[in-house]
């Protein structure tokens, strides 16, 4: 019996910086294209972030020596200041990130659907790379 199901997928790490810094880094544009690449082969030369609920995001992903790049972008259905962002895809798969305030540290834990396409172990790996990215760009900023 077939359903229509998404395999939920978590990654997550705890950042040696506060939450209102982790937030930044995490929703402006400026910041986002200096972390979100599962790779050094590949990089975000742009990004836009309409932080609300019903507002818009897209970061442009491209391979550095210029073979091949994607649109990663959807709405936001939550934004909760400091505490929780849930977004949907523009393929209808959903995202849930949760900030949680530890003192000097901040815990960013994120949920997303898989896609059909490529291996779920793929896909984690991909989406703990970026966020391995995150907190290293965090930490040294």
């Amino acid at each position: 019996m077939e359903t229509n199901q998404s395999t939920k997928v978590t990654v997550q790490a705890v950042i040696q910086a506060p939450v209102e810094k982790v937030w930044r880094y995490w929703t402006e544009p400026g910041h986002i294209t200096k972390w979100n690449q599962a790779s050094d082969e590949w990089h975000a030369p742009r990004a836009e972030n309409d932080l609300r609920a019903g507002g818009k995001f897209l970061t442009r992903m491209e391979a550095k020596d210029g073979s091949m790049g994607f649109d990663f972008g959807g709405t936001y259905d939550v934004v909760k200041h400091h505490e929780e962002i849930s977004y949907t895809l523009g393929d209808g798969r959903k995202v849930e990130i949760s900030f949680i305030d530890q003192g000097n540290e901040t815990k960013v834990v994120e949920i997303f659907d898989a896609e059909s396409t490529h291996p779920v172990e793929f896909q984690q790996a991909g989406w703990q790379a970026i966020m391995d990215n995150f907190k290293r760009y965090t930490e040294q900023s």
